[in-house]
């Protein structure tokens, strides 16, 4: 039996007059690779950043672990500390080393003595491939350096659902590889995952179901291979007919 990790039921959101989210209804399942696609302004990252409460919504529901996070008295901090998040920009602390980048918040909020999270964090490091970088400074790090070490510590804090925010975008094209196989590995493993992406080809290959967004409103969805070679909405062929021939 599948267990429905998130479920957004007649999501909308409004920023005065404007209507960016138009009742999405989406369901993400244990261990599955969700894909969220689409042109700018689609909605797809206020969609991501929904569901770690980091927007909140006009109306509807969305419920995480059997918790409507949208509700006002639900403890978002509670249901966050399960949520990884990884976002365009990395937003490391420059001041500190690659290692208590990745150390710091488990260690503050009790989730680890420092020694635990320390070792923690270095297994994390291979895992993304930056052992070696344990203590180097962020300034020293490339982009995509930069970008997996924000991987490893979203995961220092154990999560059971990853949210990436197009976490290749800012980044140059030889360096995009590096922090896709990351993810791939991820994908592997069974971690649940919502992903934004610009990248089609990594789309194609890690996603159980991808998700078509389109002027702020789900407008197709299924396997990778019933989106990209079969798809029915004209908005999505015409979309697919931009971007792969880019």
């Amino acid at each position: 039996m599948t267990t429905t990790r998130v479920e957004m039921k007649d999501v909308h959101k409004q920023y005065g007059s404007n209507d960016v989210i138009k009742g999405v209804d989406l369901q993400v399942q244990d261990n599955e690779v969700v894909v969220l696609i689409g042109p700018s302004g689609a909605g797809k990252s206020t969609v991501l950043r929904m569901m770690n409460g980091l927007e909140t919504t006009t109306s509807g529901e969305i419920i995480i672990d059997g918790q409507d996070i949208a509700h006002a008295g639900v403890n978002i901090d509670k249901v966050r500390k399960n949520i990884g998040m990884v976002f365009q920009h990395f937003n490391l602390f420059p001041n500190m080393s690659v290692l208590d980048n990745i150390t710091l918040a488990p260690v503050e909020l009790g989730m680890q003595s420092k020694a635990d999270a320390e070792t923690t964090g270095r297994e994390l490091l291979e895992t993304v491939g930056l052992s070696e970088k344990a203590d180097a400074k962020p300034a020293s790090l490339s982009g995509g350096q930069k970008q997996r070490v924000a991987i490893a510590r979203a995961l220092a804090m154990q999560p059971d659902i990853m949210l990436f925010d197009e976490p290749t975008s800012a980044l140059d094209p030889e360096m995009v590889g590096d922090v896709l196989e990351v993810m791939r590995k991820l994908a592997k493993g069974g971690m649940t995952m919502v992903i934004v992406t610009h990248e089609m080809g990594f789309a194609r290959e890690v996603a159980d179901r991808v998700v078509f967004f389109g002027d702020g409103k789900i407008l197709e969805q299924g396997t990778p291979e019933q989106i990209f070679d079969h798809p029915q909405h004209e908005r999505l062929q015409s979309f697919l007919s931009k971007v792969m021939n880019a």
